[in-house]
């Protein structure tokens, strides 16, 4: 007998921890057609070829039947606009799409999360969030680190809330958080 996906599921985890593979196996688990939509921006600068390089990963991962979206920064507009169809949204990274905001310099951030979380709690479909853990290291020096510590934190406990399950993903392992 298979058991109802959650609707709202948030995965959490640091950097290489397995998080959007698990999030990609929940996707495919619901059965659902998949709406992948991807936040990361890769810029042709010097030191964008690793961020290349984890998108070029993501996309040899992902099946070819799903649907892509790239979309690093009107998030809440987009899930908006997928809420209209019957599928599964797999979401990420939001951590990439924060750090896109904190660098355009007329973004309002407190908005935009209340916006985000307005959608997430409003949505109809299945909706798979990834998210990465920054808060159990240091304290940043930087101001722009601190705000993208902060905003970060603050963020992953409001998605928290309002997803049906949250999963924290340690060393490709999943602690189930909530429920």
């Amino acid at each position: 007998m298979k058991t109802q996906a959650p609707k709202r599921q948030l995965f959490l985890g640091g950097a290489r921890s397995g998080k959007s593979s698990l999030a990609e196996q929940a996707a495919t688990a619901t059965g659902l057609a998949v709406i992948y939509v991807a936040t990361a921006e890769v810029h042709h600068s010097e030191g964008a070829g690793s961020m290349a390089q984890r998108v070029a990963i993501h996309k040899r991962r992902r099946p070819n039947h799903w649907r892509l979206v790239e979309q690093p920064l009107t998030l809440s507009k987009t899930l908006f606009e997928l809420d209209q169809e019957p599928c599964c949204v797999l979401v990420d990274c939001l951590t990439l799409w924060l750090s896109n905001h904190l660098c355009t310099e007329a973004a309002d951030l407190d908005a935009l999360l209340e916006q985000l979380i307005g959608q997430v709690e409003r949505t109809q479909h299945h909706l798979i969030l990834v998210s990465n853990e920054v808060g159990s290291g240091i304290v940043p020096m930087g101001e722009l680190s601190r705000q993208f510590q902060d905003y970060s934190g603050l963020m992953n406990q409001q998605l928290a809330q309002v997803c049906d399950a949250v999963t924290l993903v340690v060393a490709g392992l999943p602690l189930h958080l909530k429920p």
